[in-house]
């Protein structure tokens, strides 16, 4: 008897299998700018422990008791200054860079390989797209932080969630994890020429480039979490690179952190407090620009090219440019579809 011969019963459930997904995943973001949402938002991100480490018992009260009735309206308020047409910023970008990867990877697959997108925080959630790529016939994910730099309270909570769900299948696809990439060739390589692209389109010549990445309560790297040295790392072998390739000659760098919440000691510099010491010491020109975030949001469109340019300026500075994350960059996308390539190898 064949297998062609085989005869499955009646009662037998449909069964797909044999293909790849890929899921992309970044962190988060409300549905819409409006207080209610990004209230929501908030306590699902505020009350991941990856994030806040704090004791449940004593932060609970703290973020339902005030920040849930004070921090939305401020960051609704800061979402709608850059919220386009397409919505978020980062859930758009972040879906237009798996749709380019759909593209290149799956299509080159004749369709064994589905490419799709997932938020942290918000939607589409995790869970729902990791058993859409399953009832497809996924039965091998490869799950894609697309955070640079680990972190803790990044990239674990994102298989942290990936977990949940898989513990609850009965017929569990087999998982991978794209590892941080901080340091990885590919990933400096489209960094310095998508900046210099980017600096190339400026009408004036930056005096410094500021390298911001976002920022982490400073205990979380005596608790053993590398997102420090990793960042550190980037902008040690970004500026390696631009200055082996003869990018820029002259150019300062300088490294930082942005987003600082709470009273709690944060990593240092502050990006806010970099900018304002650079404009009150004479310079004059700067730009700067955030290499652990692999899509523009609000930490950059708002925090960064807004409220940065006006701390630049009231300090002394004169000329500005927030410059754009890799994003779909041709640079950024043909990094993009290398690393996942190559996390792939051996199932395509």
């Amino acid at each position: 008897m064949t297998w062609q011969d085989h005869q499955l019963p009646e009662e037998h459930p449909p069964v797909r299998s044999g293909k790849i997904g890929v899921l992309l995943v970044n962190l988060g973001t409300p549905v819409a700018p409006t207080t209610a949402d990004v209230r929501r938002y908030l306590a699902e991100f505020l009350s991941d422990r990856r994030v806040i480490e704090i004791p449940p018992i004593a932060w609970q009260p703290i973020l339902r008791g005030v920040i849930l009735n004070t921090r939305p309206q401020k960051s609704a308020e800061a979402y709608r200054k850059v919220w386009s047409e397409d919505g978020s910023p980062l859930a758009a970008i972040t879906k237009r860079q798996a749709a380019a990867m759909d593209t290149a990877i799956g299509a080159a697959s004749e369709g064994r390989v589905i490419v799709d997108w997932a938020m942290r925080y918000g939607e589409p959630a995790i869970p729902d797209r990791l058993a859409a790529l399953h009832d497809a016939g996924c039965d091998r994910i490869l799950l894609a932080p697309l955070y640079p730099q680990y972190c803790a309270a990044t990239t674990a909570t994102v298989v942290d969630k990936a977990s949940d769900w898989l513990r609850e299948q009965r017929w569990q696809p087999s998982l991978r994890t794209l590892p941080p990439y901080h340091d990885d060739p590919l990933y400096i390589d489209a960094l310095a020429s998508d900046i210099d692209r980017q600096l190339d389109a400026l009408d004036f010549e930056p005096e410094v480039l500021l390298l911001s990445f976002h920022g982490m309560p400073a205990r979380t790297l005596a608790l053993g979490d590398p997102y420090h040295c990793h960042c550190h790392k980037t902008a040690r072998l970004l500026e390696a690179k631009m200055a082996e390739r003869g990018l820029r000659p002259g150019l300062r760098f300088r490294t930082s952190f942005q987003s600082r919440f709470g009273r709690a000691k944060w990593l240092e510099p502050a990006t806010d407090d970099v900018l304002m010491d650079e404009g009150r010491k004479g310079t004059k020109r700067l730009a700067v620009v955030a290499p652990g975030f692999s899509a523009d949001c609000l930490e950059t469109l708002e925090e960064l090219a807004l409220e940065g340019k006006e701390q630049f300026e009231e300090t002394g500075g004169e000329r500005f440019a927030a410059l754009s994350c890799l994003n779909t960059s041709q640079a950024g996308l043909a990094m993009l579809e290398a690393i996942l390539r190559r996390e792939l190898a051996g199932w395509i």
